[in-house]
């Protein structure tokens, strides 16, 4: 029988998500700062089950959000006037909170998986701390932010379409060690496929790769930025995000945005009607709201939407 400590290392050697056994030796927390409280007592952290059938459990967190928003002395004006309005907006502790989530991870999970918006925009200083945090390990999914360059400052303006996404993917591609378009690694007897879907659709290539992935006859586990959207998370997400007051009545909110996006484009629309029937797909993480909140996707598969990183949360998923 193979223990725990073997398997690690022989999933690490596969470069499955990133095991927690290849994380880098983090500082220990300041003491000052916490005097009274226990090491762990800020994070917030969600839990669920995923029940497969696997001879062997194991156990991933999975963040997302982290919204790092560094820029270095030299970089230009434009990145130095984000890293000061954008610091402000997510509270200058996103490194902490990472650095804290990885410690726990160390001590009590198998795998992390981020599903996107680990950077708020893109700088070299942003980049480095990707590479200094997961190194060449990380599998996950990148998250609309990864995009933005210089944002609402800079040319081109954002667009949400492939040719946008362009400018920049090569570049992304050396940063992060995946395939940011499509991407598929077995742990344990689990597929987990990650894609790009950070503008609430997903392209022809990403479907035929995933009708080719189904053929493994593997269960799966989707990792993506943007939740395809049930009405139960839509409402979650329009109570978050928008002033509407108490609520009155029952009534969904109109749909817009990406959950529009996935009930008008043809592609996606077809594609997720697909999954909604595919018994293979047994769970789905994903990220972008800021908020956590789950729902039943289809009759084998519940959807997890964690919230930010930034806000020292995340959910420890055990596959059993």
């Amino acid at each position: 029988m193979t223990n725990r400590r073997d398997f690690m290392k022989r999933m690490a050697g596969m470069g499955a998500l990133i095991a927690t056994s290849q994380l880098p030796a983090l500082a220990k927390d300041d003491p000052t700062v916490f005097p009274n409280r226990g090491r762990f007592e800020r994070m917030s952290l969600c839990y669920a089950t995923v029940e497969i059938g696997l001879e062997r459990a194991f156990s991933v967190l999975h963040l997302s959000d982290s919204h790092f928003t560094a820029a270095y002395d030299y970089e230009n004006e434009k990145k130095q006037q984000l890293c000061e309005k954008r610091t402000q907006t997510f509270g200058g502790r996103q490194e902490e909170a990472l650095a804290d989530a990885l410690a726990w991870a160390k001590q009590h999970v198998d795998f992390i998986v981020h599903t996107g918006d680990l950077i708020d925009w893109q700088s070299e200083a942003n980049f480095d701390l990707v590479r200094k945090y997961f190194g060449d390990g990380l599998v996950g999914s990148l998250g609309n932010h990864e995009f933005s360059t210089d944002m609402w400052l800079s040319d081109p303006k954002e667009e949400h379409t492939e040719q946008y996404k362009d400018n920049t993917r090569a570049m992304l591609q050396e940063v992060y060690p995946f395939d940011v378009r499509f991407h598929s690694q077995v742990v344990n007897g689990v597929n987990f496929i990650t894609l790009d879907d950070v503008y609430g659709y997903v392209t022809e290539e990403q479907v035929e790769r995933f009708e080719k992935e189904l053929k493994r006859g593997l269960p799966i586990v989707m990792c993506m930025h943007v939740p395809f959207f049930t009405d139960a998370i839509w409402r979650a997400t329009v109570r978050f995000w928008k002033d509407k007051g108490q609520l009155q009545s029952g009534a969904l909110p109109e749909r817009t945005g990406a959950y529009k996006k996935q009930l008008t484009d043809p592609v996606t629309r077809d594609f997720i009607a697909r999954l909604k029937e595919e018994p293979l797909l047994r769970c789905i993480l994903a990220g972008h709201e800021h908020i956590s909140v789950e729902d039943q996707f289809s009759p084998t598969c519940r959807e997890y939407i964690t919230a930010g990183s930034f806000l020292f949360h995340g959910r420890e998923v055990l596959f059993v």
